[in-house]
């Protein structure tokens, strides 16, 4: 097959096995340190990906990504049955929202015979709650008995191990907010539920959320009706709350400013799951990029070991380049001739980098579980990993860009060989 001359040449210099020693040591480790740097890369960005993706499912799973408030005193609602049905109706049109749920939502104490603490009561309407994270990770009752039995919640098997309470068990909430008067004074509201569920989700909220239906929530925090004064809304993607939030304003101000028409957002609040979870996923993402940086760099050296050995692979050939620029070879060429060489140093360790990363990452649980290493991550008893394409393929092509650089000036310098002087003494 036709190959150019400077290619040919290159070629032939990368298969050369007249290298000394000490060249062929570096060229060696030069090709090793970018196929640990790259695999290392793959591996664990995959890795830092798959906690980012478990933190989004575990925490913004359960977190409303939208909160829309503050409608209770809307007239226009008021007329409705119930009175938040057309708002959920309206959000439910718009576009990546794909579930509106409503609730109500206090501070309390949860108590036990054996402990106490502090948590956050949620009333729900459990019809609505079917696609809730909660709902699908039930390890004993369900969530749909909350409207079936009166005064009865749901909680998370950590908090149940903490109460040393299970299913069937009375715990009782107090609000210390909230207060009532009776024959001993002033006492804070509080009431027995009965637990009729418990979930396991992983994270933090397993020991600081409990669920009861709304309708006793409500009686609870001596509201009328079902109590409900928010609505959440589950998006397609967590990541397009400001967007939908954006459209929703712009919607709002138009409404404020027609005559005609019903205007169920004109005396609502909007808030992101970003305001209370955003600072933990900015440090995710700082992470993800230090070690993206860390890891770079450790391929950036790899690469430039390239430049220690083509330096002396150019001077163990000094003759050969004066030979090939006496019989005409341009500059341009013995340039192409050492980038050739060191691009296959390169693309070998780039290429078997590649092909190991993406191996490790695929099987990394079952070879931590072969040799022994038992490690956890929010809750789970393997690592999360998430091989995404498009991060090998960066991580593949700025190997090689290092690479490429990496042979520039030792290219160069082969360049500049004067033919006269290298050769008199030949």
């Amino acid at each position: 097959m036709f190959q150019p001359i400077s290619i040919f040449i290159g070629l032939r210099y990368s298969r050369s096995k007249s290298h000394t020693g000490f060249v062929s040591f570096i060229t060696f480790f030069s090709t090793v340190g970018i196929l640990l740097g790259v695999a290392a890369l793959i591996t664990v960005v995959s890795v830092m990906n798959g906690f980012e993706g478990e933190l989004k499912k575990r925490i913004l799973g359960i977190i409303p990504h939208v909160i829309v408030s503050d409608f209770s005193d809307n007239k226009t609602l008021s007329q409705q049955s119930p009175h938040w049905a057309a708002l959920r109706n309206e959000l439910l049109a718009q576009p990546h929202v794909l579930h509106v749920s409503p609730f109500l939502e206090s501070e309390a104490l949860i108590q036990s015979a054996k402990a106490l603490q502090g948590v956050l009561i949620q009333g729900i309407v459990p019809s609505f709650e079917k696609e809730n994270i909660v709902n699908t990770h039930m390890v004993a009752g369900s969530m749909a008995s909350l409207s079936k039995q009166s005064y009865s919640l749901v909680i998370g098997q950590s908090l149940a191990n903490k109460l040393q309470v299970s299913l069937g068990d009375e715990v009782r909430l107090v609000l210390p907010n909230k207060s009532v008067f009776t024959p001993m004074g002033r006492m804070p509201v509080q009431r027995v539920f009965s637990i009729v569920g418990i979930f396991h989700i992983g994270s933090q909220v397993d020991d600081a959320m409990v669920y009861v239906d709304s309708r006793y929530g409500a009686k609870l925090l001596r509201r009328t009706g079902d109590g409900i004064d928010k609505l959440r809304l589950y998006l397609d993607d967590a990541f397009n709350a400001k967007k939908v939030v954006a459209a929703l304003e712009r919607q709002q101000d138009s409404e404020r400013f027609t005559k005609q028409g019903s205007k169920t957002l004109s005396a609502v609040n909007f808030s992101t799951w970003d305001e209370s979870q955003g600072a933990l996923f900015a440090a995710v993402k700082m992470e993800k990029n230090m070690m993206w940086l860390m890891l770079s760099l450790i391929v950036a050296v790899a690469a430039f070991n390239i430049v220690s050995a083509l330096v002396m692979v150019v001077v163990e050939k000094q003759a050969e380049i004066g030979i090939l620029q006496t019989l005409g070879l341009a500059r341009v060429d013995i340039i192409k001739i050492f980038i050739t060489q060191g691009m296959v140093n390169g693309l070998w360790g780039v290429s078997l980098g590649g092909v190991l990363g993406i191996v490790l990452a695929l099987n990394l649980n079952d070879i931590m579980l072969v040799i022994g290493v038992n490690l956890f991550g929010f809750g789970m008893q393997d690592l999360p990993v998430s091989l995404q394409w498009f991060d090998v393929l960066s991580i593949i092509l700025s190997a090689l860009v290092m690479s490429f650089l990496a042979t520039l000036y030792p290219a160069y310098q082969a360049s500049t060989t004067l033919p006269a002087q290298v050769l008199r003494n030949e």
